[in-house]
């Protein structure tokens, strides 16, 4: 996200978002508090004269799972066995994402006795990938044992219920503080160009504004509740603003900042779910534990002309249906895989989803988790500020069409990197929403191929839709 107003005097910036603030924060490093809980949203009625509703979660319905919560991990921790520094366990070594979370439930004090935070994926060494399944633990600086206490080092492998086991891989991060400043950099390309309205077509990639704020539009898409309705997708934090009455979205520029058509207001939108409404399991012991879920529905305006939209990615290409996150699925079938994103800001990048499940508590004693975290390709950045709201795609494997898995809503160049290979500069990271989950949330579909559009034109022609139609523009 960025201030629209920063547009003036320079067309592209580099920094990262504000809402990309590391959120591992911890007092163990004399950093600032993080942003406090904010509001849900909910799917009230379109309105472009009134604001979007928001309403806070249920206090009844947390105050009944927290007992749920402390029966379920009691009744399981009766199966769990005590961490371990040296030797290895006997049992099963953990193969899905669900195993490595439960694991890492049980076990949360030991973890967050000197980390950041933690996320479940795949051990790391020099730098790279490798296949063996790990629990992520975060800390400010990585020493040899040699130079540790007993009470201060971390075991080396956990053991969750019925005996299944994974290892702890210790990953440095770098921390800055407070938010330091990022070089403007100017960022051309005929593809970041025609995002940012140079085209004659508004699609996934393409920049949207509300009055002081813009980003990027992740996917076009269809409500699954009352009318027709067909919008866009893109991050709450991009969207919502409440200084101001209404919500209002324009491509490429809000009138009072420069040219731009108005293209809808906002529906409904989210910033946290509860834990077990999100994964469908308690992923923490901790009865306050929320997850990142940064995302609005922008329904397109009535007098918006729909044949301006496409369903293509610029720079991709047709893309897939969603992929859906199991967490019963192998560990390799999201760690480890390579994505793409086209966002306002840089375009086309590269990079690998490194951990899922990113985990941190507050000093107020909240627990926090987002879900994707991407590096980018050869230490190059993976997002940008202005970034947020891009979907993040797994490229396609054996002619296979790219699939969504999520959304960008920030990352960590203004406020920390990991540190992955020895010899090497820490690097930036990303920070993702899962698409599927969300999407069910607000009650939406992708819609991912032009005849799912045909529907909601007044004729059968669509410029954007139509590859013809744009050559030599």
């Amino acid at each position: 996200m960025k201030r629209a107003s920063e547009q003036r005097g320079h067309h592209s910036g580099s920094t990262q978002s504000e809402e990309s603030a590391l959120d591992m924060e911890r007092n163990l490093c004399g950093h600032p508090s993080p942003p406090s809980l904010q509001a849900f949203a909910s799917g009230g009625q379109h309105s472009e004269s009134n604001a979007a509703y928001f309403s806070w979660p249920n206090s009844t319905r947390m105050h009944g799972a927290a007992e749920g919560r402390a029966n379920y991990f009691g009744n399981l921790q009766k199966d769990v066995l005590p961490a371990t520094l040296d030797r290895l366990p006997k049992g099963q070594q953990a193969t899905t994402l669900l195993e490595l979370m439960t694991i890492r439930a049980f076990h949360s004090k030991i973890l967050r006795r000197y980390s950041l935070g933690t996320a479940i994926g795949f051990r790391i060494r020099k730098g790279t990938l490798t296949d063996i399944p790990a629990i992520l633990v975060f800390v400010a600086r990585k020493v040899h044992r040699q130079w540790l206490s007993d009470i201060q080092c971390l075991p080396s492998a956990l053991e969750g219920p019925g005996g299944v086991w994974c290892d702890v891989d210790v990953v440095e991060f770098s921390y800055y503080g407070a938010p330091a400043p990022t070089p403007k950099e100017q960022l051309y390309s005929e593809l970041v160009d025609g995002l940012r309205g140079s085209d004659p077509c508004i699609g996934s990639g393409s920049q949207v504004a509300s009055q002081e704020t813009y980003g990027t539009l992740g996917a076009i898409v269809k409500s699954r509740t009352g009318g027709r309705q067909v919008g866009f997708l893109t991050n709450r934090h991009v969207a919502v603003d409440l200084d101001y009455p209404n919500q209002k979205m324009f491509h490429p520029l809000p009138p009072n900042l420069g040219p731009g058509v108005y293209l809808g207001a906002v529906e409904r939108a989210t910033s946290f779910i509860t834990d077990d409404l999100w994964y469908g399991i308690f992923a923490g012991t901790n009865p306050e534990t929320f997850v990142r879920a940064d995302g609005a529905f922008i329904p397109f305006a009535d007098n918006f002309v729909m044949s301006n939209v496409t369903t293509s990615v610029n720079g991709v290409g047709e893309i897939g249906d969603v992929k859906v996150i199991d967490l019963q699925s192998a560990i390799n079938s999201l760690i480890g895989r390579q994505v793409m994103k086209v966002g306002r800001s840089s375009g086309l990048t590269t990079g690998t989803v490194m951990a899922y499940a990113l985990e941190y508590n507050d000093e107020k004693g909240i627990c926090f988790f987002t879900d994707f975290l991407v590096v980018g390709e050869n230490q190059q950045t993976f997002d940008l500020e202005g970034d947020s709201g891009s979907l993040i795609i797994l490229t396609g494997q054996d002619g296979d069409r790219p699939h969504p898995i999520g959304i960008i809503w920030g990352g960590t160049a203004n406020r920390g990197r990991l540190k992955l290979k020895s010899g090497h500069g820490p690097e930036n990271w990303t920070s993702g929403v899962d698409l599927g989950r969300l999407l069910d949330l607000l009650e939406l579909d992708l819609i991912t191929t032009s005849e799912g559009l045909q529907g909601f034109f007044s004729d059968n022609y669509s410029l954007c839709n139509n590859p013809s139609n744009l050559e030599g523009e």
